[in-house]
């Protein structure tokens, strides 16, 4: 399989849903422009074949043998190609179909990835599933239509011009008649539109519902909510298929529509063709012609009111794309960046000191205060003013940042796949505790594991995470609870080999386990202000600080 460019040019024109089609449309020109030359030929073709039927009718009337000869070479030669161009036009639609899907997924994947932490705090699950399902075929749909579309404006014209040569009459009659019945179409998309926007909005808050629920389906079990939470989520699927049979609504007046007039249009044209013939105004092979041209454009003519409908169709789902693409990331790369030097790292907000080479504890007394401290000296908090040897980490290149400090909480997610992918040759599991966890899978790393890591229990799963944030091997770790759903037994033994494991590097752990604790170089205790109110060794701050004793050992003698 060929595998896809990424589109080009590289950004996306997110200012509006019609430009970011425009843009897709222009990143993919020579495979469009090559689909939209079948087309007409495919259209074309077909619309020629009723005048070589109606000059072979006429010879065959005059007993021209030569001429039904070429009129019969000449219905033979259009059907070939007819047959080449129809193949050749669908393989670039596919082809132009598959790109834009493909594109849109490229460029979504990389905002998500250039969003980093920020992409769940501003779209929720459920649009970003949407636009990899929904809104990739819809899409994808848009361009695959132009291909079609473009053979049907010309395949009209051209049928028209070969009508007003025969008969003004009956050419004004489609000359006329084919805008007045795009435009009776037309109507309905508007209501078409605004009522597929409000479904494609509810359909993306259901699957964000369904998102949570499934992620949070050990705890809903624990704490008896599932019952609450189907309910919910069976109103809000109650709500989408009431949109949903309200779209369906429009959406059969509109295939009425396209059955109806078309149908008409082509009783019409027949009846006038009809009566002319009889008047002597045009022959009978003309009116043969006539009628297969009235019939051939029923089908350009619905192929239009497709392209209207999938045109919108598209609108509609670039503008979830364009709005994930507007989103800013928390972070922007400085202008005039600051080369990344190590050294010391400090959150002036908390007053924390970590100096470079240490392994250092920070105990807070509310778990909200660490956690904020730890997304900021990692650079993951909006207005974060942590600096790295004395220059805000802000003036500093945000890739290098982002490689030089590594932050691992227990939000963190394993992913579907491989486990040798996410642990390497496995080379941290000792240190995490999680040998035993490996060492008990069918394949060991090589073992295919669920999304989300759910076929492992939270201890496992944090475990691995543990092993995985030190396979990475960053000048800066920081680590927030790396132990709070694991036994103690098991807490003991990651608290002895962590420090060996980091040894020479920095690490930051925000905890309040005695037993990580005591293995710290130095502990900085942050008391109820956000601040830290004192800096020492485990057992010193035990003794000398009452506050720290009873967050530490939770009020326990």
């Amino acid at each position: 399989m060929r595998r896809l460019p990424l589109a080009e040019p590289l950004e996306p024109d997110s200012r509006s849903a019609a430009r970011y089609l425009l843009w897709l449309a222009r990143s993919q020109l020579s495979l469009i422009a090559g689909g939209v030359c079948f087309g007409v030929m495919w259209m074309v073709s077909q619309a020629l074949v009723p005048a070589a039927i109606g000059a072979g009718v006429d010879a065959l009337a005059h007993h021209d043998r030569r001429r039904l000869l070429l009129a019969a070479l000449g219905v033979l030669g259009l059907g070939a190609v007819t047959a080449v161009s129809g193949t050749m036009r669908h393989r670039f639609a596919v082809t132009n179909f598959l790109n834009a899907g493909f594109r849109t997924m490229q460029v979504t994947v990389r905002q998500a990835a250039r969003l980093g932490a920020a992409l769940e705090k501003r779209v929720a699950t459920g649009e970003v599933v949407s636009i990899g399902t929904t809104d990739f075929d819809t899409i994808g749909y848009s361009m695959d239509i132009t291909a079609r579309g473009s053979g049907a404006l010309v395949a009209v014209v051209v049928v028209s011009a070969l009508l007003l040569r025969v008969s003004v009459p009956l050419g004004l009659v489609v000359v006329l008649g084919v805008p007045v019945l795009v435009a009776v179409v037309g109507l309905l998309l508007r209501p078409l539109h605004h009522r597929r926007r409000h479904q494609r909005d509810l359909a993306g808050q259901l699957a964000s519902r369904a998102a949570d629920i499934v992620s949070g389906l050990r705890v809903l079990r624990g704490v008896g909510g599932e019952a609450v939470f189907s309910a919910r989520y069976r109103a809000e699927s109650q709500r989408v298929r009431f949109a949903g049979v309200r779209v369906a609504r429009v959406e059969s007046m509109l295939e009425a529509a396209q059955m109806l007039l078309p149908g008409c249009f082509v009783a019409l044209v027949t009846w006038l063709g009809a009566r002319f013939a009889v008047a002597g105004r045009i022959t009978p092979g003309e009116l043969v012609a006539f009628y297969a041209y009235a019939a051939f454009l029923i089908s350009p003519l619905r192929t239009l009111t497709e392209f209207a409908d999938k045109v919108t169709r598209g609108l509609v789902s670039a503008q979830r794309v364009v709005d994930v693409l507007r989103i800013e990331p928390d972070f922007q790369e400085p202008p005039d960046s600051v080369p990344l030097q190590p050294g010391d790292l400090d959150d002036p907000d908390s007053g924390l000191l970590v100096e470079a080479g240490t392994f250092m504890a920070v105990a807070a007394v509310r778990p909200e205060d660490a956690a904020g401290i730890a997304d900021r000296i990692a650079l993951l908090a909006r207005g974060s003013q942590a600096r790295l040897h004395g220059v805000p980490l802000r003036k500093m290149p945000l890739a290098d940042v982002r490689r030089h400090i590594v932050l691992a909480d227990n939000d963190g997610q394993l992913f579907r796949g491989p486990l040798r992918e996410e642990l390497g040759n496995g080379a941290t599991l000792d240190a995490a505790a999680a040998r035993d966890i490996v060492e008990a899978l069918p394949d060991g790393l090589d073992t295919e594991i669920a999304e989300r890591g759910r076929d492992f229990s939270g201890g496992q799963q944090q475990r691995l995470r543990l092993a995985r944030a030190l396979a990475l091997d960053p000048p800066v770790l920081v680590l927030v609870e790396p132990t709070s759903a694991v036994d103690a037994h098991t807490e003991a033994r990651i608290a002895e080999r962590l420090p060996a494991a980091r040894a020479g590097r920095t690490t930051v752990v925000c905890t309040t386990s005695p037993l990580l604790l005591d293995r710290a170089d130095i502990v900085a205790f942050v008391d109820d202000s956000g601040r830290v109110a004192a800096a020492g060794p485990h057992r010193a701050l035990l003794d000398d600080c009452p506050a720290y004793a009873a967050t530490v050992t939770r009020g326990e003698d």
